[in-house]
């Protein structure tokens, strides 16, 4: 995009570009989301800005009407393979807060330099700023849903000191933490400009008269199918890790989370607000929030943009029936991106139902117990430590495929094949398919899932090509599908007599 065309967006209070930039006004010194509701600056007053860090870095700060820091991520991280787009999704699951910029610039296989170059050449921010900015946002979510002390949010939010926390605060929102937690949106204020995807909700009761933990709201941009990823989700809980109570239309997903620091619970309700889920995050450590929340997203693809997909992939005549029947169709992640890969191996070749029993039994043998059962939920997925030595005989699965996944769980846990936020793709996919027993079909899915790959197409899968037969498409032919070549496939999957595959 050009500056004129941003511009423009402004002016249209077009949402669809929240979160794909920012503007900051010069007269006002305030940043904000191209939706913003205020009156639109002149243009000789406008700066556009890719990072809200960027917009910060020059001295702006964020506004209270349209909180910009609270926006969907931008798509292109996730399709990026190089080095910047890499570096975005480790910093957002919180790697500089945990390792610092060495531990980043190590896991990218860059100098620390070379990262600060590369980001703030193209991000106008370098990863110090950009985790800043994050903790900030972090740290106004547990201000306003959290009756915590300011001294012990500024430390779980990743701060080095209270007076760290107070001057960012201060630098970024023009508040004091004081302040900012008695600015809270009312419940029932949540509406119109106040309820702007992002925001906070008021405190809600848990399951079983656990407690509510912090409560969410995980924005997302454009149409979102949740009838999709919440059925996709549900065919495939495992009994004790995960759960979906409630009738279809208004379900909540609930699952257990191993974080950094500890274990947490999570609720995700499936009745969508006005570009938003609701969520409650209860967290043995409040220092995981930041992680947990990048996790979720990723899980149910809240940062993809469906119009982007949609404008590709319609423009395929086998596709665009499918794509105009299922709009905001989400190509779903994981929370945990070892849990998935395991747990591939565990459906090569089998139906959903059938991947199912052996996950259910794969946890009932080898997954520890929660400290305190939280209604259905009791275990947490084992570790792939836990898995490397094991017999397996448990699962009743052939031991060419029990050898296969010791396999892998011995790679994961000592790190020959990495599945973290920011692994290279194409090089992980090399090193799946280096270990016996993991074919093109299994390498793909972890690609799709565990590294959130937009890109992916499983061209052998059954399911694929009975759907892309009932279509009249033609996988073998999908150049023009990318780089949204995973959401061609949920299309594909979702067709009529296709079905989707045992993972």
């Amino acid at each position: 995009m050009s500056d004129d065309s941003r511009y423009e967006a402004v002016c249209s209070r077009d949402a669809r570009f929240d979160g794909e930039f920012f503007f900051g006004v010069a007269t006002t010194g305030i940043y904000c989301r191209p939706s913003c509701p205020a009156t639109t600056p002149r243009r000789k007053n406008v700066r556009f800005f890719p990072t809200s860090a960027a917009a910060q870095g020059a001295g702006f700060r964020a506004c209270r009407r349209c909180r910009p820091d609270a926006v969907p991520g931008s798509a292109d991280w996730n399709a990026r393979a190089d080095a910047v787009g890499r570096a975005m999704r480790m910093i957002g699951d919180g790697v500089v807060d945990r390792e610092g910029v060495s531990g980043l610039a190590s896991r990218l296989g860059y100098s620390a330099r070379q990262v600060q170059r590369q980001l703030t050449a193209e991000l106008g921010a370098g990863p110090v700023a950009l985790a800043r900015a994050q903790r900030a946002h972090t740290a106004r979510i547990l201000l306003q849903t959290t009756p915590l002390r300011a001294s012990e949010i500024a430390f779980a939010a990743g701060f080095s000191s209270v007076r760290q926390f107070n001057d960012t605060l201060r630098e970024i929102y023009a508040a004091t933490p004081t302040e900012l937690r008695a600015a809270r949106p009312e419940k029932s204020s949540l509406s119109g400009s106040a309820g702007a995807p992002g925001g906070v909700l008021g405190t809600n009761g848990g399951t079983n008269g656990a407690p509510a933990g912090v409560p969410l709201r995980l924005a997302y941009r454009g149409p979102y199918d949740t009838t999709q990823v919440f059925d996709y989700l549900a065919r495939r809980a495992l009994t004790g890790l995960e759960e979906m109570v409630g009738a279809p239309g208004a379900r909540t997903y609930r699952r257990t989370l191993r974080l950094p620091h500890a274990c947490a619970v999570v609720e995700v309700d499936e009745r969508p607000g006005d570009g938003w889920l609701e969520c409650r995050l209860r967290l043995t450590e409040l220092r995981d929030l930041t992680t947990a929340i990048q996790r979720i997203r990723r899980l149910f693809d809240l940062d993809a943009d469906p119009y982007a997909v949609a404008e590709r992939l319609g423009s395929d005549a086998a596709l665009a029936p499918l794509v105009a029947a299922r709009p905001g169709l989400r190509s779903p992640g994981t929370a945990d991106p070892h849990e998935l890969a395991l747990r591939a191996v565990l459906g090569q070749q089998v139906s959903v139902a059938a991947g199912r029993v052996l996950g259910d039994r794969l946890v009932a043998a080898y997954g520890k117990p929660l400290e305190r059962p939280d209604g259905g939920l009791t275990r947490l997925f084992p570790r792939a430590e836990d898995l490397a030595g094991a017999s397996l005989a448990e699962l009743g699965m052939p031991e060419s495929r029990r050898a296969t996944l010791r396999t892998l769980a011995t790679a994961l846990a000592d790190g020959t094949v990495r599945l973290d936020a920011g692994a290279d793709r194409d090089r992980t996919e090399k090193e799946l398919l280096g270990l016996r027993g993991i074919g093109p079909w299994t390498s793909g899915y972890i690609r799709m899932r565990a590294l959130s790959d937009p890109d992916v197409l499983l061209e052998s899968d059954v399911a694929v090509r009975a759907g892309a037969r009932g279509a009249g498409a033609q996988p073998e032919d999908s150049e023009g599908w990318r780089p949204w070549r995973s959401y061609a496939m949920h299309h594909l999957w979702n067709a009529p007599r296709a079905g989707c595959p045992g993972v």
